[in-house]
């Protein structure tokens, strides 16, 4: 009785799918995924930079207008 149950299980097996061309294409996107996410964080970094070195300028620039006496005429202080 348990050779036609082992033959059965044992041609289940055989239709066994290959799994290859999907854990390459898992690999590929994870690949992808991690390329936009240095992209992003290099492109976060500089930003955080520029930000940083303007409000530095801005700082400079406002103690300077203050040190000279005061904001130009025809232009708004802040």
């Amino acid at each position: 009785s348990f050779s036609p149950e082992l033959c059965r299980i044992n041609e289940d097996q055989k239709v066994a799918l290959d799994l290859d061309p999907y854990v390459k294409k898992l690999l590929n996107a994870r690949r992808r995924v991690v390329l936009v996410n240095n992209i992003l964080q290099n492109a976060q970094e500089r930003l955080r930079r520029l930000n940083h070195s303007v409000a530095k300028e801005t700082v400079r620039r406002k103690a300077m207008l203050e040190a000279a006496g005061g904001y130009p005429q025809g232009l708004p202080g802040k």
